[in-house]
């Protein structure tokens, strides 16, 4: 069954751009998993130190086989994590 995640990340000041490449490096890697059907970053309009990430993915498996990955320890991990004050995180499956 589908299994989304939905977060949001909102990042200590000065350290937005270093998010905001994470992101950015971490996107194709991600849609390129045979798991993810979707991984979409977002940036607000009206806080820059707010990012929203919006990922689906076959099942719980293939998200765990994302969490799992080189890149998502690498790059979000040790890269976006440390520089945020606060991530909320929603992981939801649809109702049919």
């Amino acid at each position: 069954m589908t299994y989304v995640i939905a977060a949001t990340y909102f990042v200590k000041d000065g350290e937005a751009e270093a998010v905001r490449s994470a992101l950015e490096q971490v996107t194709p890697l991600a849609r390129a998993e045979p798991g993810c059907e979707a991984y979409i970053a977002h940036r607000s309009v009206e806080d820059p130190n707010i990012f929203f990430l919006y990922e689906r993915y076959r099942d719980a498996d293939a998200f765990a086989a994302h969490a799992a990955s080189e890149h998502f320890e690498r790059l979000i991990k040790a890269g976006a994590w440390p520089r945020l004050e606060r991530r909320d995180v929603v992981r939801a499956q649809p109702f049919d």
